[in-house]
């Protein structure tokens, strides 16, 4: 069996040669396969030597995938064609381009705003849309958060909320508004020029999605990671984006706990009695189409009457879901080697 990690190149160089594979971001998923007497090999991407990684591709019964939607100013517009080259010439792909498409684009977060997990969600397909729109979402009185359609590390991501001194919507209206990507401080400006900051982000079938603030940000995020239907592992990190300009003395690692653990037994109940199920059903996604490692962010929504916390998605990451914890490294490298053996099976 023939088995490959592919990441791009601009993600971690790589030279060919053994130590090369230790070194490596995945070398303990490398090292998981290992244990199963399996070898699995680096595809190192790039738009550059797309025809090398065809070649390799083609040879391959699987390949699992770490991209980026957008890696320094790439995106994914040449490779996902050949990813589903790949599948259709009977390579198993996770996370194939399509499921991310589905699962792991915001537009996932209006599919499911009507599950346990979702909030008051509202998705703008033009600029215009938005335009039209946001000057009566704000003179509501709430903060909102507003993110582009893909995106990594809070680019794209804007809370946004009317200036006090703002007493009507017109062209001299001013609102302040705070980019989550490097922490960035909060800036009073026009709305006319946040709208024309926004404009980019509708470019080829670009979209917005609107959401709620949630002021218990500061409690922090927990991710709860997956191999298909099934929790796999938890953290619980703390976000510096959209954060106030104050001493921030939260942690900063980031610290996986094992999915059994009690502090996310409600949570991890929730994930896969209810909410991955209803998610399946709404996106039309088998339990096997699901990726082998994929993650879901929670922020703590209002708590109910009795002091129960409530569980707000904000994100769901599959194109390159890493780091993740390596307790769940074997696992994901079993469901794998199960996927590619059974799509040989069906051949």
């Amino acid at each position: 069996m023939r088995v490959g990690l592919l990441w791009r190149a601009e993600w971690d160089p790589f030279e060919p040669g053994e130590s090369s594979v230790q070194h490596s971001k995945l070398h303990g998923v490398f090292a998981a396969f290992a244990a199963l007497g399996v070898h699995a090999e680096p595809v190192v991407y790039s738009d550059e030597t797309i025809d090398e990684a065809r070649a390799q591709l083609l040879e391959l019964d699987g390949v699992l995938v770490w991209v980026n939607p957008i890696e320094q100013g790439r995106d994914r517009s040449k490779l996902d064609p050949l990813l589903r080259e790949a599948a259709t010439s009977g390579v198993w792909v996770s996370a194939h381009p399509d499921v991310i498409l589905k699962l792991a684009t915001k537009e996932v977060l209006v599919e499911s705003r009507h599950m346990g997990w979702g909030t008051d969600t509202r998705l703008y397909r033009t600029v215009d849309d938005l335009r039209l729109a946001l000057a009566a979402r704000l003179v509501e009185g709430r903060p909102l958060v507003l993110k582009q359609h893909r995106g990594m590390g809070g680019d794209g991501v804007w809370k946004i909320e009317l200036d006090d001194r703002s007493s009507s919507i017109d062209g001299r209206t001013h609102v302040w508004v705070q980019h989550a990507a490097a922490a960035s401080p909060p800036e009073r400006v026009l709305l006319t020029e946040f709208l024309r900051r926004c404009e980019p982000y509708f470019d080829g079938a670009g979209t917005m999605v609107e959401q709620p603030f949630q002021p218990r940000l500061p409690e922090g995020m927990i991710r709860a990671y997956l191999t298909h239907d099934k929790v796999v592992g938890f953290t619980h990190q703390y976000p510096r984006g959209l954060m106030p300009l104050v001493a921030d003395h939260r942690p900063t690692g980031k610290a996986f706990e094992p999915a059994s653990d009690p502090r996310y037994s409600e949570l991890r109940s929730r994930l896969e009695a209810d909410w991955i199920p209803e998610l399946q059903e709404i996106l039309g996604i088998g339990t096997h189409s699901l990726p082998v490692i994929w993650d879901t962010d929670f922020l703590y929504g209002p708590k109910s009457a009795d002091g129960a916390d409530a569980y707000v998605l904000c994100e769901i990451n599959a194109s390159s879901t890493f780091a993740f914890p390596a307790f769940a490294m074997p696992v994901v490298a079993q469901a794998a080697l199960a996927r590619i053996e059974e799509r040989t099976a069906d051949v």
